[in-house]
């Protein structure tokens, strides 16, 4: 199986292609101008060896023919080993070659230049050339012109010393392109390598994560633009499974506390139970008291499952109109007893209707006067307001008694926190109704809040106040 490059390594061959591609076609490109430029120039070379033989021939001493502009050009073109010159008569012979390495057999037997221009080689050396034909001087005593046709004549420039130099470019220029790649493919990964620092960062400490080492961070600061997003992505997942991890944490000490109270009494009544023969009567007591902590332990997992549901949105409400004030009501005939007992005066004031599920809010309510039971003085007063404008309804439970710690408001809608530690009234509390409180009341998209100053507590719910189906209730 073809082992897959690293991104690292991919980005570094694409800057290489990238710039090789970009330099292969500007070498192409000046190349081709480079010679455009040359082919330039020798043409205004050959035109201009043209011009000279023009004016050598047509210069001539009248009379003499043709040999004497023949001669002329040789003197002239003494020194231009490069520029070969080859004369023809009408009749395709052969008059003169100057410098006659520069033309093929063919030419110096006398066949013409197609075209009157171009290109051909001779033993490897490239040369170029222009054929033109030129008319001879008159005769003397004003004639008709000697050769009256004239004379063909074939200008040859040798092209060496430009393919040389071409070559030369070429080489240096294709060096360049590779010297050139090599280092953009050096700079593309020392910077593709810097760049994905932050990702390897990310890598390595996942796998040093673990339940104890969740406080790791990256830095933000230094990581690019692109993966900043990703950086700061992994550190709220790593603060979240902190926070979560902690919470676990503390939930398991805390289910373990609350259970072994329950279940040390259960193992310690029943060993008492074991260690004598005892009546039917007293074997009724104790199975009665051992049904009290069952009763106990059965409420407090069906409290953790009910908060479970409601960490995980899975708490679904009705959309029922729900009364608040009948149902606060109700639910203080049903603690009157209890609050008689301590002399204590539950009131209710103002009224209003919601929409949510009936149960599940009569349970939030319950919980808080339950509380506030347990922590009234006896002769004392709670009192739940109830009041509402266009955007919400807000439903207070007040109460006196002590008050309660500023630390010990942020903690108390925790599980199984306790603000006071007396259990003397209304039985042992788990510590989860308040926890319960506050998850029904998200549930139904509200917030709860409490407060404590002067000798008094509240607990103040504020529900969204939306349209909700009447409700048919008798």
């Amino acid at each position: 199986m073809m082992r897959a490059f690293s991104l690292t390594a991919r980005l570094a061959l694409l800057f290489a292609a990238l710039t090789a591609g970009v330099l292969v076609l500007a070498a192409l490109l000046f190349g081709r101008m480079l010679d455009a430029h040359f082919e330039e120039l020798d043409l205004h070379e050959l035109h201009g060896k043209l011009a000279l033989v023009r004016n050598a021939v047509q210069q001539g001493v009248p009379g003499t023919g043709a040999a004497e502009p023949i001669r002329v050009l040789e003197n002239a073109f003494v020194g231009h080993d490069n520029v070969g010159v080859l004369v023809r008569d009408v009749d395709g012979r052969v008059l003169r070659i100057i410098h006659e390495e520069h033309f093929t057999p063919e030419q110096r037997a006398g066949a013409p230049l197609a075209a009157g221009r171009g290109d051909w080689s001779v033993e490897g050396r490239p040369h170029r050339g222009l054929e033109v034909r030129l008319a001879l001087p008159p005769r003397a005593g004003g004639g008709a012109p000697t050769d009256a046709a004239g004379v063909d004549v074939l200008v040859a420039l040798d092209l060496s010393h430009h393919t040389h130099f071409l070559a030369s470019v070429r080489k240096a220029t294709w060096a360049g392109v590779a010297l050139a790649a090599l280092v953009a493919a050096l700079l593309g990964w020392f910077a593709a390598h810097r760049g994905l620092a932050p990702l390897r960062r990310v890598t390595e400490t996942a796998r040093g994560l673990s339940a104890q080492q969740l406080g790791q961070r990256l830095g933000e600061r230094d990581a690019p633009l692109e993966v900043r997003d990703h950086v700061e992505a992994f550190n709220g997942m790593l603060a979240r499974l902190e926070f979560a991890f902690q919470r676990l944490a503390d939930y398991s000490a805390d289910i373990a506390h609350e259970l072994r109270t329950p279940i040390s009494n259960l193992m310690t009544q029943t060993q008492v139970a074991l260690s004598r023969p005892r009546s039917a009567e007293e074997y009724q007591d104790i199975l009665a008291s051992n049904l009290e902590e069952y009763e106990r332990i059965a409420r407090m997992v069906s409290d953790m499952l009910f908060l479970a549901k409601a960490e995980d949105n899975r708490l679904a409400h009705g959309g029922e109109a729900v009364d608040l004030a009948r149902e606060a009501d109700a639910l203080i005939e049903f603690y009157q007893a209890l609050a008689d007992e301590h002399e204590i005066r539950i009131v209710r004031e103002g009224r209003a209707v919601v929409s949510g599920d009936r149960l599940m809010l009569r349970r939030a309510l319950s919980n808080l006067i339950s509380n506030a039971l347990r922590h009234t003085p006896d002769g004392g007063e709670i009192g739940i307001g109830i009041a509402a404008d266009a955007a919400a309804v807000r439903l207070v439970v007040r109460n006196l008694g002590d008050p309660i710690p500023p630390e010990q408001l942020e903690r108390i809608f925790d599980r199984f926190h306790r603000g006071s530690s007396r259990r003397d009234r209304h039985g042992e509390g788990a510590g989860l109704g308040l926890a319960i409180t506050r998850s029904i009341v998200r549930a139904h998209g509200g917030e709860i809040a409490a407060r404590s100053s002067g000798g008094a507590t509240r607990f103040e719910i504020s529900l969204p106040r939306r349209e909700a189906a009447p409700d048919h209730r008798p």
